[in-house]
């Protein structure tokens, strides 16, 4: 009779506290989901502002057995009006001949699928990207498509899962899940450093949940309060292939409007 007695306590106490934690569980994830958007805004907007900018840069393609590759490129940027809309971008390949006047250009929403439309010199014709095939590798790199316009802070829900030292800084680890349609990633961890609030480090996990590329940020540099990155390293952890983007000095306020990233300015590249 104790014996069953005690068994029955038992029981009602593992029942109170399972619904203990059923009950205070969903306060956890709101409170992880409000800090975790929290510390993605307070990046985002670290360095809005800036209007417009170009830079160039260098793609180094490196493949599973060390031999590499480069090319060189440019970028430019208009900045987004709100959050509610995405930043315009042109991205165009100088050398070499083989890729040289290929150019991508992107419209980023938030749960819209991106505006992207891809040059192609020899073909002589513009492409549009379609909403399915924005995972798909941009120019044989590492970087997909949807990398070039993944940024805007709207496009996802987060989740903090604490503070870790990465490279002898403090950072803030936040998960993300995409809300945009046909993304290739299940979740990225983003690693933001607490000092100036700059995102450090990716992880990228597909849509089996496999870790499948780490996309580091370093040598950033500020600019009038705009921090920027000038080296980004995509490493596929899948093909042991990366990718390197190495930006030369940034120069904001160039004038450049609407007009620069309309689609027909793809065809007068040179």
């Amino acid at each position: 009779m104790l014996k069953r007695t005690l068994q029955n306590k038992f029981k009602v106490t593992l029942a109170v506290v399972t619904l203990g934690f059923s009950l205070i569980s969903p306060v956890w994830a709101d409170e992880a989901a409000e800090k975790g958007l929290e510390i993605a805004a307070r990046s985002d907007r670290s360095d809005t502002g800036f209007g417009d900018s170009e830079v160039t840069a260098v793609m180094t393609l490196t493949n599973a057995a060390g031999s590499t590759s480069t090319r060189e490129m440019y970028f430019k940027t208009l900045e987004r009006e709100n959050e509610q809309v995405g930043d315009k971008s042109l991205t165009v390949f100088v050398t070499p001949r083989d890729v040289q006047g290929t150019a991508l250009l992107s419209h980023a929403k938030i749960l819209e699928p991106d505006d992207q439309w891809l040059f192609l010199p020899a073909l002589k014709r513009v492409k549009r990207i379609s909403s399915a095939n924005k995972s798909g590798p941009f120019v044989g790199s590492e970087f997909a498509f949807e990398d070039f316009t993944s940024t805007e802070l709207n496009k996802y829900k987060y989740s903090y899962k604490g503070e870790e030292d990465l490279d002898g800084m403090k950072v803030d680890v936040i998960e993300r899940f995409p809300l945009y349609e046909n993304s290739g990633y299940t979740r990225q961890i983003a690693y933001i450093d607490q000092d100036v609030y700059q995102v450090r480090k990716i992880d990228f996990y597909d849509r089996k949940d496999m870790l499948l590329k780490t996309l580091m940020l370093n040598d950033y540099r500020e600019y009038d309060g705009v921090w920027r990155t000038h080296e980004l390293v995509m490493t596929n952890h899948q093909t042991n292939k990366s990718t390197t983007l190495s930006y030369g000095t940034y120069t904001f306020g160039a004038g450049l409007s609407d007009n620069d990233f309309e689609k027909g300015v793809l065809k007068r590249i040179r």
